[in-house]
């Protein structure tokens, strides 16, 4: 099993403190591993293995504990006679009813340490606010880092050179075990996972397929977009105006949580390869902890803008380096930002063309 010490050691600083953990992301991104991860770390810790509750509630032998009440009642009878702290690890903890309902409550009548999974990005939205208010701490789990997917690689094949792991990478993507990912829902995601990275329109869509004699309207496109972002499976990226400094509200882009899903449904398409780089570059973005979005300046485009803590860097993504063309295309929008924040062009050359 991966440690995936980058998430740990964020999470380890709050085990045994008074905050309700809550680890969001992507279905098969590798929350419940997580859980598992910690679990391991309180045993390490000397926590006696009865003192640890982990339900997992997609597991219909407990649809009976899928409400507030009837989750509340179980873990009071579990741990009535416990004499030490209670550790709670609930997976995928939006399927019971209510819950922040009982989780509130658990907190106050019991000497407790809560940890919480889910795959939906308004797990933290509405009643949540209300009963754990400057409670909880948010963990986003995203699929493999190419470090993690090297890890894990490596282990099978330990004398692997390291761009024949980077190739491996971006044919399977971060969730390795996927295989079987199918009409209107499927086709307008395939639509926008064929296109990451490139400028999208929902009006655009709907037009194409009233061509195809199949009339959907704009706002049903938008929707069924928004579902795949609160599930964590798309990621909307605005576009803003490094001179006027504004957000705009037009041409957003959209990245797969993990490119591994787009080549399940097209195949290794080395034609696309400039779009699945950069959406290697946009999740390790993510994964460091950067607000990102795409930058205009006049009439070029800046990939990335990353923002973190006050700072912020440019980075622009290319296959390779190939003409002249494409280095001018490349640096020209960076040379035009007229401020000392670090301004990168990430790309697969074998020899630094930097400058």
């Amino acid at each position: 099993m991966i440690k995936r010490e980058s998430y740990m050691g964020r999470i380890r600083p709050f085990i045994d403190t008074d905050v309700v953990k809550i680890l969001t992301g992507l279905r098969r991104s590798g929350k419940s591993v997580m859980l598992t991860l910690i679990q391991e770390e309180l045993r390490d810790r000397g926590v006696p293995e009865g003192s640890i509750i982990s339900l997992n509630f997609e597991d219909l032998r407990l649809a009976h504990l899928l409400t507030a009440t009837a989750l509340h009642d179980e873990i009071l009878r579990r741990s009535e006679k416990m004499e030490t702290k209670v550790y709670l690890f609930f997976d995928e903890i939006q399927e019971v009813e209510e819950w922040q309902r009982a989780v509130n409550s658990l907190r106050i009548v019991l000497d407790c340490d809560i940890y919480l999974t889910g795959s939906n990005a308004k797990l933290l939205s509405g009643e949540l606010a209300t009963y754990l208010a400057g409670r909880y701490v948010e963990f986003v789990i995203y699929p493999f880092s190419f470090g993690e997917f090297l890890e894990s690689y490596r282990g099978i094949e330990p004398d692997a050179p390291l761009p024949l792991c980077f190739q491996r990478y971006i044919a399977l993507g971060g969730m390795p075990y996927l295989s079987n990912v199918r009409d209107l829902l499927f086709r307008i995601i395939a639509y926008v996972m064929a296109n990451v990275g490139t400028t999208f329109s929902a009006t655009s869509l709907a037009k194409y397929f009233k061509s195809e004699g199949r009339s959907v309207a704009t706002e049903t496109i938008l929707n069924y977009i928004q579902f795949c972002c609160d599930a964590y499976l798309l990621y909307r990226v605005k576009r803003e105006d490094l001179k006027g400094k504004e957000i705009l509200s037009t041409n957003e882009k959209y990245y797969i949580a993990d490119h591994g899903i787009r080549a399940a449904l097209f195949g290794d398409e080395q034609a696309s390869i400039n779009l699945v780089l950069e959406n290697i570059v946009y999740m390790e973005l993510l994964r460091r902890g950067y607000l990102v979005t795409v930058g205009r300046v006049a009439e070029r485009e800046v990939d990335f803008v990353a923002k973190r803590r006050g700072k912020m860097l440019y980075v622009q993504v290319a296959y390779l380096l190939a003409s002249q063309s494409t280095i001018e295309r490349e640096f020209t929008p960076l040379e035009q930002i007229r401020d000392n924040y670090p301004k990168y062009v990430v790309s697969m050359d074998e020899f630094d063309m930097g400058r």
